[in-house]
């Protein structure tokens, strides 16, 4: 009796420890039904190891198992098309003119071989590698967009650059082109969102297109295809027509907003074009519709309660502090989501409006119309809201509203660029604001940073030195309870997956307004907010190490000039 292909992989799938043979099976025959491939069907169903899997698949067939990764052959993508490796997810291994090494995860595949048999003419040898393996190697292999981009220039290999191709677009086929540029932009959308990207980066080099996406606060690379830079006005043109900017103006920086719905997920995209000597530099960042709640922001249970009694007052001023991308804005709007209630009205004004809240006026700032934080600020007072957020304390007009706004019965939320909580009082004084207007107004400080946090599958029990703990002021009984990255396949071998705010809050006290009114020095006012129990960053920090939530290092490395 000839096995099935079905009774080959529930074979497979059952010497190396299936969780479900019999879920397994169904999973089979329904996708017999449906004329999908059946290798797939086993691994989207997730009840095997992977590796284990194809391991064993391979040595059933009597093929090579390719069990460790090989530097990519130099010159690849001239050796064996993109269409076709993409296409048919084949990925060379080796390839010289009488033979080719080919990895497949698909043994099956027959239209895989003959269209391989057609193309390359050649002696073929075929390996089995796992498709994680496969897929990945596609992909820093050839680059994002590298089979349509094939496509597009098929037949123009030998074609060189013109003296003034930083200038001018390469005159291709428009209908083609146009397509080509619109599914490249799609996946670099679509490869941001996986890689859980916040800014997209399209940088024009010398000789070359770079596309970089920011990841837990860090640059990665994206492998693009050779040659990209043939498409590089055409790309920019797309992203701006895109952001509803002006394709002509090459010379002046631009800022716009993509609204597009990629797969069923709706995103917001801010647009910043630079020009440079190499051409228009583009950044992107992406707003995904987020759910602001305070657990997703990592609050412990006193920090918590500080907030909550923070946004429970009728009037005031809280100030979130820190750089820029410290993660004040998410906190804002995360205090905001708190707040909405159908007995409060709050309105807001930013530069610009990052994400939009349900039953929330937002109003985005147009310096060019004299529409700034204060005059937007001073029209909004006049509305008689219970809440306020102001985006950023710029200037002294827009604290003097501020605080006239809270003594007058408002709630006022906004942030400040300050390394630590209480140097916000010193930036407010330095602005020219009267001590008692600060002391009489202001609620609390708030100053954070953002630290990676590990990766739950692969973190590693840590050691350091009892010198160097003790020098940092790390509680010695927690240093047992640190931990590592080390890095695998779910964090791409960073050992880090999501961030993570670290914050201290500085609560306005009788003492503390005391000083400031006697115009103490900064560190007599941070005396009397340790005094008065705040917990420093740092030290918040170190107990999110403890927790086995982040590394030490980096609580170090973001705390340094909080210190």
């Amino acid at each position: 009796m000839v096995a099935t292909i079905s009774d080959v992989l529930l074979t497979t799938a059952q010497k190396v420890g299936c969780r479900d043979q019999s879920k397994l099976r169904h999973t089979l025959d329904e996708a017999t039904d449906k004329r999908q491939p059946l290798i797939e069907a086993v691994l989207d169903a997730n009840l095997v190891d992977e590796e284990r899997f194809f391991a064993e698949l391979a040595e059933t067939l009597r093929l090579p198992y390719a069990a460790e990764d090989k530097e990519p052959q130099e010159g690849l993508h001239h050796r064996f098309p993109a269409k076709l490796a993409l296409r048919h997810r084949i990925y060379p291994e080796h390839v010289s003119t009488q033979e080719a090494v080919l990895l497949t995860y698909n043994p099956f595949d027959l239209s895989a071989r003959q269209a391989v048999g057609q193309e390359l003419r050649k002696r073929v040898h075929w390996k089995i590698a796992s498709r994680h393996r496969i897929l990945e190697s596609l992909h820093q292999g050839y680059g994002v967009g590298a089979e349509n981009f094939e496509e597009l220039l098929e037949g123009r290999e030998g074609q060189q650059e013109d003296d003034d191709l930083k200038q001018e677009t390469t005159v291709l086929d428009e209908a083609d082109e146009e397509a080509t540029v619109m599914n490249f932009v799609n996946q670099i959308f679509r490869e941001g969102l996986k890689e859980r990207a916040t800014d997209i980066h399209v940088e024009p080099l010398e000789r070359d297109l770079r596309i970089r996406y920011r990841v837990d606060g860090k640059l990665i690379e994206v492998p693009v295809p050779p040659n990209m830079r043939l498409l590089q006005n055409s790309l920019v043109s797309r992203l701006k027509i895109m952001a509803h900017l002006d394709i002509a103006e090459r010379r002046l920086p631009q800022d716009g907003r993509i609204n597009l719905e990629l797969d069923g997920e709706p995103i917001d995209v801010r647009v910043a074009t630079i020009p440079s000597v190499n051409g228009e530099s583009v950044a992107l960042r992406l707003l995904t519709r987020k759910k602001f709640d305070m657990a997703a922001i990592g609050l412990d249970a006193d920090t918590e309660a500080k907030f909550r009694k923070l946004i429970a007052y009728p009037n005031g001023i809280i100030l979130i502090t820190g750089p820029t991308g410290s993660g004040k804005s998410t906190t804002l709007y995360t205090l905001l989501k708190e707040l909405n209630t159908k007995e409060r009205r709050i309105v807001t004004i930013e530069d610009p409006v990052e994400n939009k809240l349900d039953g929330i006026i937002q109003i985005a700032v147009k310096p060019e119309i004299d529409l700034t934080f204060a005059t937007g600020l001073r029209s909004i007072l006049r509305g008689d809201p219970n809440v306020i957020m102001v985006g950023e304390m710029r200037d002294q007009e827009t604290v003097e509203i501020a605080i006239r706004g809270a003594l007058t019965g408002h709630l006022v939320l906004s942030t400040l660029h300050t390394n630590d909580a209480v140097g916000g009082i010193s930036r407010l004084l330095d602005m020219g604001i009267e001590p008692f207007m600060v002391s009489s107004s202001v609620r609390a400080f708030q100053a954070q940073r953002l630290v990676r946090t590990l990766c739950p599958h692969c973190k590693a029990a840590a050691h350091h030195e009892d010198a160097y703990l003790q020098a940092i002021g790390f509680p010695m009984e927690w240093k047992t309870r640190l931990y590592r990255p080390v890095g695998c396949r779910s964090c791409r071998n960073t050992g880090f997956s999501g961030r993570l705010a670290i914050m201290e809050i500085c609560m306005m006290s009788e003492k503390l307004q005391e000083k400031i009114n006697l115009r103490a020095t900064a560190m007599e006012l941070k005396a009397q907010a340790l005094q008065d129990g705040m917990v420093p960053m740092r030290q918040y920090g170190f107990r999110k190490a403890a927790e086995g939530i982040t590394t030490l290092d980096e609580v170090m490395t973001v705390t340094a000039a909080s210190e």
